[in-house]
């Protein structure tokens, strides 16, 4: 697996080896010592979490405050132009992002540390998602960034289409009111 490194200190894009042929193909979608060693630290994941949505859903920028999530992002149909946000406090890129089209056909992944905001919008008909999580969700700690932050300045892929939001998404917060997380 080959890692990019995306801008922003430990956000990586995982691009596996892809083996093809007449029959299809095959690929080892993780493996936790290669990925370790890739982000130079154990990390451990405790859940994984299952999306489906359909064309121009956006969903987040979701964070949790106190247990801190880290995720590992894939596409296994559709593709989705993914995002994360520096939240990291005393980072020198707090308030920045990156953002990459995952896709089933492209398989890569995208490696978002703790203390990072996560949202992504829906290109295709519609895309299914897979996240391992480095720790357990937990509502009472969970915070939304508004998609549309004038500060963030996200150029999302929306065409002069509005996005369709939950309505938790749609009541977000500003970047300029959300609680910065600590770097350890």
């Amino acid at each position: 697996m080959d890692a990019i490194r995306m801008g922003i200190d430990d956000v990586l894009l995982l691009v596996p080896k892809v083996f093809s042929d007449e029959r299809g193909f095959f690929y080892e979608a993780f493996n936790q010592r290669a990925f370790n060693d890739i982000i130079g630290k154990e990390q451990t994941f405790v859940q994984d979490n299952h999306s489906k949505s359909r064309k121009n859903v956006l969903r987040g920028l979701h964070y949790q405050v106190k247990k801190a999530q880290g995720k590992l992002v894939r596409v296994i149909a559709g593709t989705i132009y993914d995002v994360a946000v520096d939240l990291r406090k005393g980072s020198s890129t707090l308030g920045e992002h990156v953002a990459v089209t995952l896709s089933s056909e492209n398989k890569h992944m995208l490696w978002i540390p703790p203390r990072f905001a996560h949202g992504f919008l829906v290109l295709s008909d519609y895309a299914e998602v897979l996240y391992k999580a480095t720790d357990y969700y937990a509502p009472k700690f969970e915070r939304c960034i508004v998609w549309n932050d004038l500060d963030l300045a996200i150029c999302w892929p929306l065409h002069g289409v509005p996005p369709t939001l939950s309505d938790k998404d749609r009541q977000g917060e500003s970047f300029a009111d959300t609680e910065s997380q600590e770097t350890n």
